[in-house]
């Protein structure tokens, strides 16, 4: 036996020297490619912007406000991230107004679609494409399918070519929502929604089976509201009247490249390699690769000209909420109440900061994240100018996150109001029962058990949730009418959980001014009487991939999510989608400010 133990402690100690050397090893490679990397990033040549470049914009990169950052698989494999900054396009494209060696701007849709970007983001890149055009130069649009998105924004060139097989989808918008209602009952599942507001439509999606006449009348106003924008913006640039475009939608809906020539929504077929012909007559050749043009792309060329920026130790910080609001730290993609709570205090605190913009781009979540956030954007702002900025969506808890603002800009198109409160339980109680599991219960007291799964709730918890939910309405209207200066009255009328678009709360005194990001800014440095001597800052500041590479080795890990091509999967992953909002409910009451789930415009 002694000798066995002395066998297994020899066995062992050297296992562990060789584990120990092994990690030794590791570490120094590591080590040595980390460096070998960052090496690489900071010996980057300075991109250098050619006589008559022309400005490339690819379509098939969505435009976020805020990049989440190359993955470590990307960095490794030298691939660009599919995302464009919306305040980098924005100023690139104004740079490039201005740049006399930049005599064009290209829109690319030849390696996909504006599939993810939401329709005020393109309003407010469409804009500064307008400003670019006003300053004299011309901007051309290729597209082999174009949808809406790709439309609405290539429509504003001076001239839009199209491959002779592709087509146009002019069809109108719809707003295709999902209802569990029977198959929660198929399998078992109870829900409970308390609501206030007849219009807040949110918990619907679990309790019908189809939209409640509220929940219709909204939507089909909103979709009026943005298929008239719509209409107008590209009408103006295409010189046709919004009737014109709305008989192409009703007779014909998706177009072949020749019916949209007829229809004079596009003005000539072409394939690739023709465009390129037209833009090394424009541009001229590129030197490096004479089968293509003289380009630089839109991220290369936002790099030159952020380096013009000012640079001054008064600072302006736009701070980018974005996605759904969540009860304490929150997840990439989220907004956790109080992680942004703290970036709104340290804001407070540095007093280089002259002043805030608030990009919101968030459909809301819990009421209770939105009210802690609230309190610091009020304390801000009695420290510094606050202005926010809504994106594509701004509504029920990222509308309470707005007010106590100095301004609130909006683009026509933006989503927003949705003024509401929903609680929503389920139970599992026939779900399991039918499978042999039950449940019993020992309690202290008559309601200590009344946040089970177990069991539907009873007529008294059901009345608590209401009062509950009651409460928080009551108290978002009173913020509302005490920040926006309108009597509640009024409040109550234009709130009842009704979603508005931007043009709309305009209209009603829910949103100050009708304008992008750069609007904003803008207005945050007048109002903060900077004049010219600021800089602007972004927040929160995204993690390197030499940052993400330390946390994969320490554990974590990053999934790639694949888009599915076939009809079937698209559907399947729908529902993945719409079950997996379940996950950011974390609110501990139960209660949530938050737009309609699955609120999808296509």
């Amino acid at each position: 036996m002694r000798q066995f133990l002395k066998q297994a402690l020899a066995s062992t100690i050297g296992s562990l020297l060789g584990l120990t050397l092994f990690s030794a090893v590791s570490l120094t490679l590591v080590t040595v490619t980390i460096g070998a990397l960052i090496q690489s990033a900071t010996n980057r040549e300075e991109t250098k912007v050619p006589e008559r470049s022309i400005l490339t914009i690819d379509l098939s990169r969505s435009i976020v406000d805020l990049n989440p950052g190359k993955s470590l698989q990307e960095t490794i494999a030298g691939e660009t991230t599919r995302v464009t900054e919306l305040k980098s396009i924005l100023n690139a494209i104004d740079a490039a107004a201005k740049d006399k060696r930049i005599v064009a701007i290209y829109l690319d849709g030849s390696s996909g679609k504006l599939s993810t970007t939401g329709f005020a983001t393109l309003k407010e890149v469409r804009t500064a494409l307008e400003r670019f055009r006003a300053a004299g130069k011309q901007i051309i649009a290729y597209n082999i399918d174009m949808d809406k998105r790709d439309y609405y924004l290539s429509s504003v060139a001076d001239r839009i070519y199209i491959n002779p097989m592709g087509s146009v989808d002019l069809n109108g918008f719809r707003s295709e929502m999902m209802f569990f209602k029977n198959a929660f009952n198929k399998y078992g599942i109870g829900v409970e929604v308390v609501r206030v507001g007849k219009y807040k439509s949110a918990g619907e999606t679990w309790s019908l089976d189809k939209f409640s006449p509220e929940a219709r009348q909204e939507t089909q106003q909103l979709l009026n509201n943005l298929w008239n924008e719509f209409k107008t913006t590209v009408g103006t640039s295409r010189k046709l009247t919004p009737e014109t475009l709305q008989k192409i939608a009703d007779d014909r809906g998706v177009l072949t490249a020749q019916q949209s020539i007829a229809n004079k929504l596009v003005d000539k077929t072409a394939y690739q390699d023709e465009i390129l012909t037209q833009l090394k007559k424009i541009g001229g050749t590129d030197k490096e690769d004479t089968n293509n043009y003289r380009k630089i792309s839109v991220s290369d060329y936002a790099d030159v000209a952020n380096k013009t920026a000012t640079n001054s130790g008064k600072k302006i910080a736009v701070l980018y909420a974005q996605g759904n609001i969540v009860n304490g730290e929150g997840l990439p993609g989220q907004i956790g109440g109080n992680s942004l709570a703290r970036q709104l205090r340290e804001l407070r605190a540095d007093k280089d900061v002259k002043a805030v913009v608030l990009r919101v781009n968030s459909p809301g979540g819990s009421a209770l994240a939105s009210d802690i956030i609230q309190r610091e954007v009020r304390l801000l702002q009695k420290a510094k100018p606050v202005v926010v900025s809504m994106g594509d969506v701004a509504a029920s808890g990222g509308y309470w996150i707005s007010t106590y603002s100095n301004k609130i800009f909006a683009e026509s198109n933006t989503i927003t109001g949705s003024i509401g409160v929903i609680g929503t339980s389920f139970n599992y109680q026939k779900l399991a029962n039918n499978n042999g599991i039950t449940w019993d219960v020992v309690k202290t007291s008559k309601l200590a058990d009344s946040m089970t799964i177990s069991r539907p709730s009873t007529p008294q918890e059901l009345a608590i949730s209401q009062q509950r939910v009651n409460d928080i309405y009551d108290e978002f209207l009173n913020k509302v009418a005490e920040s926006r200066k309108l009597p509640k009255q009024k409040v109550a009328e234009i709130a009842q959980g009704r979603i508005w678009s931007g043009i709309d709360a305009k209209k009603i005194g829910l949103v100050d001014n009708i304008g992008g990001l750069n609007d904003a800014i803008a207005y945050a440095a007048e109002t903060a009487k900077l004049g010219k001597d600021w800089e602007l800052e972004e927040y929160p500041e995204v993690e390197g991939w030499d940052e993400k590479l330390i946390k994969q080795l320490g554990g974590g890990k990053e999934a790639r999510i694949l888009q599915a091509q076939d009809p079937l999967t698209t559907e399947l992953l729908k529902v993945k989608n719409e079950l997996s909002i379940l996950n950011s409910f974390n609110d501990p009451n139960h209660v949530y400010v938050r737009l309609p789930f699955n609120f999808n415009l296509d």
